[in-house]
């Protein structure tokens, strides 16, 4: 069981803006993916406001997103940075098992990062992310720099409004296989 308090509220500008593309992606019927809402037990609570100020989660995490673009089950991690590199330390190696095992099953397993320093956005498959946790694993950096991160990758926004128009990157990669 995990300890929980302001940490829980990390990147919640980014998630809100992955909210808002999946909901578009939703009614637009391009897919259907729902944010994975993370178990926790409530200790305090604000009488004022009824918000939780201290929790304990129940289970480890899997992954923030899941669900189905075009028929391809999919699911990702959101993360984001205000570095000009991706702690390693964000990512917990049950995360990665969980998006192992799915590719194994056929489905498409990634993260998207946010790079605040930048204002840029990126995809990065399961397979980088362990080629990159496999080099910290033996010593090596533990975290990924902006420029390691594949420029044909980026995800940008669209014309519609969709701001992290990721299923456009989707498309390359299942193109590439």
């Amino acid at each position: 069981m995990g300890y929980w308090n302001s940490r829980g509220l990390r990147g919640n500008e980014f998630e809100e803006i992955i909210n808002n593309t999946n909901d578009l992606y939703r009614q637009n019927e391009l897919g259907l993916i729902q944010k994975i809402p993370t178990p926790i037990t409530p200790v305090e609570i604000q009488k004022d406001t009824g918000r939780i100020s201290l929790a304990y989660f129940n289970a480890k995490s899997t992954v923030d997103y899941i669900g189905v673009i075009q028929g391809v089950p999919i699911c990702f991690d959101a993360k984001e940075t205000s570095e000009k590199n991706l702690p390693l330390q964000n990512i917990h190696e049950h995360q990665i098992k969980f998006m192992e095992d799915f590719e194994k099953q056929g489905g498409l397993a990634f993260i998207l990062v946010y790079f605040k320093f930048f204002n840029r956005y990126f995809y990065m498959s399961i397979d980088t992310l362990i080629h990159f946790w496999n080099r910290a694993k033996k010593g090596g950096r533990k975290s990924i720099k902006f420029d390691e991160f594949d420029p044909s990758f980026e995800v940008f926004p669209d014309k519609n409004g969709i701001v992290i128009h990721y299923i456009k990157v989707i498309a390359k990669v299942l193109e590439k296989n």
